[in-house]
């Protein structure tokens, strides 16, 4: 019904789902809603798959969904971590301004031709990339940040990729290379040469060891700014 009602009856569906994701040290059954299975089954711009990092964001894409003259799914990654995290509150005149937000820019980057490196990515992660990169001063970097990966947002990327023109981009997923977004990314972005950087292939969701999560969550941090 979710995927393929508007096909299959011709029936238009607003659902909204909100499913936990996000992979915080709390083992394979507390890490993953299965985002590559959601966009395996995308195609006829079936349903919207998104993974917001910001409140203002979310409330637009709530509003968005009830302002459409049509309906459709919506789907939305929701890590437990941006609750609390304040890189996600939003000042009072980001929600009763502008709209949703598919891909958010760098907005500390003041000279695109400097940069050297985009890293790409979608949800949690974000925050931890952002991190590091103020606190090693990566100025050479700009972090992209893809709040809705269905209908993807070709042309604004299109439009960021001849921004830095200079740059390599790459892919940042915390999930295994098997999984999340990678795949679906590879076979749907057909200008942009995409590098990935993410977990090894792996059978489980996520290992159900803190110390190894930590251990495989700096790798990808790491990897991201010295490769």
């Amino acid at each position: 019904y979710l995927c393929s009602a508007e096909t299959k009856w011709q029936r238009m569906n607003g659902l909204v789902l909100l499913l936990p994701h996000g992979y915080e040290g709390q083992g394979p059954e507390h890490s993953s809603a299965r985002i590559e299975r959601f966009l395996q089954q995308c195609a006829e711009q079936n349903m919207v798959i998104t993974n917001i990092t910001t409140a203002a964001n979310f409330f637009h894409a709530l509003r968005r969904q009830q302002t459409w003259a049509f309906r459709k799914p919506l789907v939305v990654f929701t890590p437990k971590a941006n609750l609390r995290h304040p890189g996600s509150s939003s000042k009072l005149e980001e929600f009763t301004t502008g709209g949703f937000k598919e891909v958010y820019d760098d907005s500390s980057v003041t000279d695109p031709s400097a940069v050297t490196k985009v890293l790409l990515c979608s949800g949690k992660i974000y925050f931890d990339l952002e991190e590091k990169r103020q606190k090693e001063q990566h100025e050479n970097v700009a972090i992209v940040r893809l709040e809705q990966m269905y209908p993807l947002p070709q042309h604004q990327l299109d439009m960021l990729y001849n921004k830095y023109s200079k740059a390599i981009w790459h892919w940042v997923q915390e999930e295994p290379l098997n999984m999340g977004a990678a795949s679906f990314l590879r076979m749907n972005i057909k200008n942009i040469n995409l590098h990935i950087i993410s977990r090894l292939p792996s059978a489980a969701t996520a290992t159900g060891y803190a110390k190894m999560h930590a251990k495989e969550q700096a790798e990808i941090l790491e990897t991201a700014f010295s490769i």
